[in-house]
């Protein structure tokens, strides 16, 4: 078992989705019953009869983009938590500002087995770079660390110098926090000829890691892992050894849906991550749109870990726009998809091509496609009261991104 954090990582699938799914049946009732949002989200739905994926799509889904709305309306929370002051830890501010409440219980946001995937073991000192101030990214990676039984340096962010002789003279195991400010701190210490041989391992968080950092890491002996986690969920995926897609944690649902929809997409489609806490009773989000694109990958890892896997952060879900001054949602161009069963993708394309905006729905239809356009047409001005052209393409001819509104203007 010392490849794997518990035995929870290596259950077999099926085992896995009658235990979680009896979590989540759990999970739905504790928020109906201790969330007012929730209450009235979930009024008409029987906890008991989500037993299965095919049973999600009915849940509603939770953007985050609705929550800055919902929390002005209703502080601190929204209504979502069901926790209340000196139950909850701490509080947190994500930019917006959106608040978070974190719970008591150890490793509340779940990062130790990404600690743990990425070599972290008891008695290491970790050397931790994100931030303490306002946003929850330190105390995730620190109730994580703790909860593994490593030592922690709370570094931050900022003042390089002190972060170069903290590491030369404690000799951390490993870093955590974004892979740009590694690179920073590495360059210092080349630049004062400071020697960091402790340092061999990075958990890295919050940006891209390219491959060629990874491999720049990797020349200096620094053996760098991807997580994937957000201040309201917490850890969501990480990456193993076996540097094959992300790793869904093991205390969240997650499935990948048509962006502006709750509707699932195919494996290897790029949609957009919703997640499922099944844990956090202290703020229990139920199918919480993250705006996060992503695709599954099919199998598991050679790693022996048995979840299901995803490709990573893959761009934004949240392609909303504004054409000739009215929004534009993801959501009305999968209203007129509904409209119209002869379509598979579609994307809404808008340009300018002589200085004024102009809207094209770009669809997938198999055959006959004339036959549908004056149908269409009337879809795309009844949905968004808005004029706007149709395009047909091929089956399978659209690309495969996620985008559902591709907004290419220029402006000189």
């Amino acid at each position: 078992m010392n490849e794997h954090y518990d035995r929870l990582e290596i259950r077999e699938p099926e085992q896995r989705e009658r235990e979680q799914f009896a979590a989540l049946k759990r999970q739905l009732a504790h928020a109906r019953a201790k969330a007012p949002a929730f209450a009235a989200r979930l009024a008409d739905v029987d906890p008991d009869g989500v037993d299965s994926r095919s049973e999600l799509k009915h849940l509603p889904v939770t953007r985050k983009s609705e929550l800055l709305d919902l929390q002005k309306a209703s502080r601190p929370f929204g209504g979502f938590a069901a926790t209340r002051w000196g139950d909850a830890r701490r509080v947190f501010a994500s930019p917006g500002p959106i608040y978070e409440p974190e719970g008591s219980r150890p490793d509340y946001w779940r990062l130790a087995r990404a600690l743990f995937a990425a070599g972290f073991r008891s008695g290491d000192l970790v050397h931790n770079c994100f931030s303490y101030h306002l946003t929850p990214a330190g105390s995730m990676l620190e109730t994580g660390a703790h909860a593994l039984g490593c030592t922690v340096f709370p570094g931050g962010t900022g003042q390089t110098e002190l972060q170069v002789q903290a590491m030369a003279e404690l000799a951390p195991a490993g870093y955590v926090g974004t892979p740009s400010f590694l690179k920073i701190i590495v360059d210092k210490a080349d630049e004062q000829r400071v020697a960091l041989p402790s340092l061999a391992r990075a958990l890295l968080s919050g940006e891209a890691f390219p491959p060629s950092l990874r491999e720049a890491f990797a020349a200096r002996g620094i053996d760098g892992y991807q997580a994937y986690a957000t201040a309201d969920l917490g850890s969501i995926a990480y990456e193993s050894p076996a540097r094959e897609g992300l790793i869904v944690d093991e205390g969240v649902l997650v499935e990948i849906v048509r962006p502006g929809t709750g509707d699932p997409v195919a494996e290897g489609e790029v949609g957009e991550v919703v997640v499922t806490t099944l844990f956090n009773t202290e703020y229990p989000l139920i199918r919480f749109g993250t705006g996060d694109l992503s695709a599954l990958l099919p199998g598991v890892s050679p790693c022996g870990r048995t979840n299901m896997r995803i490709k990573g952060w893959m761009g934004r879900a949240d392609q909303t726009t504004k054409v000739k001054g009215m929004f534009v949602h993801p959501s009305q161009v999968a209203a007129i998809v509904a409209r119209h069963r002869e379509i598979g993708r579609a994307r809404l394309v808008v340009d300018n091509p002589e200085g004024g905006d102009r809207m094209t729905l770009h669809v997938e239809v198999p055959d006959n496609a004339s036959s549908h356009l004056d149908a269409i047409v009337a879809s795309i001005r009844d949905v968004t009261k808005l004029r706007g052209e149709v395009e047909f393409r091929a089956p399978g001819e659209l690309p495969n991104d996620g985008k559902v509104i591709d907004d290419i203007r220029k402006y000189n």
